[in-house]
């Protein structure tokens, strides 16, 4: 793959959390309500409410169109942001390991909360960021001129676990619990917390040159 391929396929790892962003927060003014297991939810509350309940009623083909094509450019992003590091030991396994949310968001585009396990399982790959990130992390910073971003890396996984735990102790997985409280506040925290890490990899690989040497990892 040629460098400055990689070099824009890196820069959809910035594309994609860009565009779920402006996704659910477009649409979370819009959405007039929907219908969850036979009950109207309404109006939709961004607050109380999770993203994925954007996903159905008027606005579910464009929140779900979200996810899906999110997902793919977090998944080319992940992949382009380590070509650009050729010979990074085990970057074949880093990649597909960073990719595995944008798998997720395409899980949770093509299942609605509606199916929930299957929904939740789409999710629960965004949470695999609280141990691949500082795996990730522990490489990079043997990397020249990644080191402090390794660093950072490191530290982002006890974050999202942390922000992570916050979400789930607010957040009740029924009907009436999905309408009060402020799970819709901590689960937008982590997941914006989770994305900005992707923003950050495709912006630092789009912008530095791919490098050609060997690093070393003693």
């Amino acid at each position: 793959m040629s460098e400055q391929i990689t070099r824009w396929a890196a820069l959809a790892a910035v594309a994609g959390p860009v565009l779920m962003t402006v996704a659910w927060l477009g649409l979370g003014f819009v959405s007039p309500g929907y219908n969850l297991w036979g009950t109207q939810v309404a109006p939709y509350s961004p607050i109380s409410q999770p993203i994925s309940g954007l996903g159905l009623g008027q606005t579910g083909p464009y929140m779900n169109s979200a996810f899906v094509i999110s997902g793919l450019l977090i998944v080319v992003g992940a992949y382009g942001a380590f070509e650009r590091l050729p010979n990074l030991r085990f970057r074949h396994v880093l990649a597909p390991l960073l990719a595995l949310p944008g798998l997720g968001s395409i899980i949770d585009g093509l299942f609605t909360f509606q199916s929930f396990l299957m929904h939740f399982a789409g999710f629960a790959l965004a949470l695999t960021t609280v141990a691949t990130f500082p795996v990730t992390g522990f490489f990079l910073r043997r990397v020249p001129g990644w080191r402090g971003f390794g660093t950072a890396l490191i530290a982002a996984g006890p974050a999202t676990l942390v922000l992570a735990a916050l979400y789930f102790a607010t957040f009740t997985p029924t009907v009436q619990g999905i309408q009060t409280g402020v799970a819709g506040v901590t689960e937008r925290v982590l997941v914006v917390e989770i994305e900005s890490w992707y923003v950050a990899l495709g912006w630092l690989a789009f912008r530095r040159p791919a490098r050609a040497s060997t690093y070393a990892f003693s």
